[in-house]
């Protein structure tokens, strides 16, 4: 659907094992691209057909725009003639065209929900869906029976319902003089850090957990003011406390006012993104077009990204907000480096290839220090527990997607007791174009049990390693075990053509798909 991110990343919960194919992106015609569409836009033409009025659609009226030279898509209950933004979506006409002359909201949440099509579409907006009589009704009797409670610890015996057989946590709280404790009961073992988001700014307070494929999340406005909060989980229990330190040393009468969507339980892909700003504090060369960027975290802010997982960065350009998605690594490569004052507080590194004409990373590239960009919580479905037990390990990636690889890198050789072998294949045109060579060659040296294998697919005459792109004959030498039927499992990124390719050549080698992660670039 609409889009302002390129094929990169599929939405929570399509970042997974091997499927069938990944969503392309289709070629545009000269001048159809992002930035193309933004001045075409704001150029003042009348976009929906109807002179700048809003009008109110019924079904029936949406069903009857259901073409491509006349094409009416309903999202979220607004809708927008997208016939004039055709030629400009990514994804191809047909795409969009799926949604013609219906409520898109579904399909354009599998895809993109992140995107911000209110702002993208604005000019196109035709009026909001006509409510029916008996929608409406119900609504009104929902609004009439809702209480606005002050939060005192004590819940409704309703709030502690389970959705689909998933345990709903709960929550309750104490206080000292000094002190305020949020208590979350979960239930699911192996809780940790990087399943809890908290924000807090202006006494409102913003905390997530990730509970399987759910989201469960408190929003409150806090009765009184804090200074700084610490995060505790327990991995046994499932418990989570968060510790919250009083700016006056007094006791609060209630925790606070229960803001919309507090205590909410909800599939992660139901979950509206949430951003942070967070400032610019450094960014480093890695070679010619790839830097890597450190952003500092807000003060009050707890925020871990888990192993595999991305975040998207919005900047706001030329009115609009603009999003892309990059998995975080970290600062340096070698585990055991030493750490400096950046790595001490809270922070969160990116590595991120600057393209000429892209519609984002030259705008990225021209921040300084101390600018601001919007990070959004943490995205994706990959678990570790998917390699506990592997002995080997293979990492396919062509460019920058060697980044999911890092963190995976880190972890595994740093905790994995049955690790023999963890194999980079690493896919890239030139050797100027080999991100970070000299550490994955000194990580080589300081651990057996990892390997790294540089292919080229343009490389200079002086250049002795393997040359070539992804092919049977090439994973076919290089997905070597440590001994015969040891337990494998393989992890491939890069570029939606390459992935699909690397798919092929392992499926024709007989790797199972069960044993198979695929990242989208």
């Amino acid at each position: 659907m609409l889009n302002v991110p390129s094929t990169s990343f599929p939405v929570p919960n399509s970042q997974q094992r091997v499927s069938a194919g990944g969503r392309n992106k289709t070629p545009l015609k000269p001048g159809r691209s992002l930035m193309d569409w933004i001045k075409h836009k704001s150029s003042g033409k009348d976009l929906t057909g109807l002179k700048g009025r809003l009008i109110e659609v019924t079904e029936e009226e949406l069903a009857k725009h259901n073409k491509k030279t006349d094409c009416w898509i309903c999202i979220r209950g607004l809708v927008y003639n997208v016939t004039p933004y055709m030629e400009y979506h990514p994804g191809g006409e047909e795409e969009l065209m799926k949604a013609a002359g219906i409520d898109g909201t579904q399909l354009f949440d599998q895809v993109h929900r992140w995107v911000n099509y209110e702002s993208m579409l604005k000019e196109c907006l035709v009026g909001r869906m006509a409510v029916k009589h008996s929608t409406l009704l119900k609504g009104l009797m929902s609004a009439e029976n809702q209480e606005k409670t002050l939060l005192n610890g004590t819940l409704p015996s309703s709030v502690s319902e389970d959705v689909d057989n998933v345990f709903k946590p709960r929550y309750d709280w104490f206080q000292t003089d000094s002190t305020v404790t949020i208590v979350i009961y979960t239930k699911q073992k192996n809780m940790c850090l990087d399943m809890v988001t908290v924000d807090y700014q202006d006494k409102i307070l913003r905390e997530e957990i990730t509970v399987e494929d759910y989201s469960f999340l408190l929003l409150i406005e806090l009765n009184d003011t804090i200074e700084d909060f610490e995060v505790c989980t327990f991995n046994n229990t499932g418990k989570i406390e968060v510790n919250l330190q009083k700016e006056d040393h007094k006791m609060w009468k209630n925790l606070g006012q229960s803001l919309e969507g507090n205590n909410s339980f909800m599939k992660k892909s139901q979950r509206g993104t949430h951003y942070r700003k967070c400032r610019l504090a450094s960014k480093t060369a890695i070679n010619y077009n790839t830097r890597l960027f450190c952003f500092e975290l807000p003060r009050c802010c707890h925020l871990q990204v888990p192993v595999g997982y991305h975040v998207y960065l919005k900047l706001t350009i030329e009115g609009i907000d603009v999003v892309k998605p990059y998995t975080p690594v970290s600062q340096d490569l070698l585990i055991d480096y030493i750490e400096s004052d950046h790595s001490k507080k809270k922070y969160i590194y990116m590595m991120i290839k600057v393209y000429t004409n892209g519609s984002f990373t030259p705008h990225i590239d021209t921040l300084e220090i101390g600018d601001f960009v919007s990070i959004s919580s943490p995205h994706g479905c990959f678990k570790m527990a998917q390699i506990e037990g592997m002995e080997d390990i293979f990492l396919v990636a062509a460019g920058t997607g060697f980044t999911p690889m890092v963190k995976l890198s880190q972890n595994v050789l740093s905790s994995s007791s049955s690790l023999r072998k963890l194999k980079l294949i690493f896919f890239n045109k030139t050797e100027a174009d080999i991100l970070w060579r000299e550490e994955l060659e000194k990580l080589c040296l300081s651990d057996r049990r990892f390997e790294v294998q540089f292919i080229l697919s343009e490389p200079s005459r002086s250049w002795v390693g393997h040359k070539g792109q992804i092919s049977s004959s090439l994973l076919s030498e290089a997905l070597t075990r440590s001994k015969e039927n040891s337990f494998a499992f393989i992890c491939v990124c890069g570029p939606n053509g390459f992935v699909d390719q690397g798919l092929r050549f392992l499926e024709d080698l007989n790797f199972s798909k069960e044993d198979i992660f695929v990242f989208r670039e």
